[in-house]
């Protein structure tokens, strides 16, 4: 089970990212922006940061920086509609970001967390997005 920041703007799709990640097996803090998120924030606290890009007052290029800064090895993962800004931003960072551009189904959401947390090492027990009830 991984521990996952979850930080998104959309009250509509928030809460499904979360359950489906939650019903994979995941550790979950759901925020509704990047100020919230920065509240949750620590050395080995998560093990992936799954932030949307384009968020009020702190948007999640600048939060994936602050929670790298706190945590040198957290994983970022950007879900956004804007996917080539983020690219451009996000490659000074010390981890390549993966980025999912919206629309996007959430089995893809949850086999791109499992892959890149499988990248880091980090077990996983949920099922997998091609498995009943997933």
């Amino acid at each position: 089970m991984a521990r996952i920041l979850l930080a998104e703007d959309d009250n509509s799709l928030r809460p499904y990212l979360a359950r489906a990640l939650r019903r994979d097996g995941h550790d979950v803090v759901s925020v509704r922006d990047g100020m919230e998120a920065l509240m949750h924030l620590g050395p080995d606290k998560f093990d992936l940061l799954l932030a949307d890009i384009v968020m009020p007052e702190l948007d999640g290029i600048e939060l994936a920086r602050r929670a790298e800064r706190a945590d040198p090895g957290i994983r970022v993962m950007f879900i956004t509609g804007f996917a080539a800004v983020a690219m451009q931003s996000h490659r000074q960072g010390k981890h390549a970001a993966k980025v999912l551009s919206k629309p996007f189904h959430l089995k893809d959401v949850v086999a791109e967390v499992k892959l890149l947390l499988a990248e880091r090492g980090v077990a996983t027990t949920g099922r997998g997005p091609g498995d009943p009830g997933a």
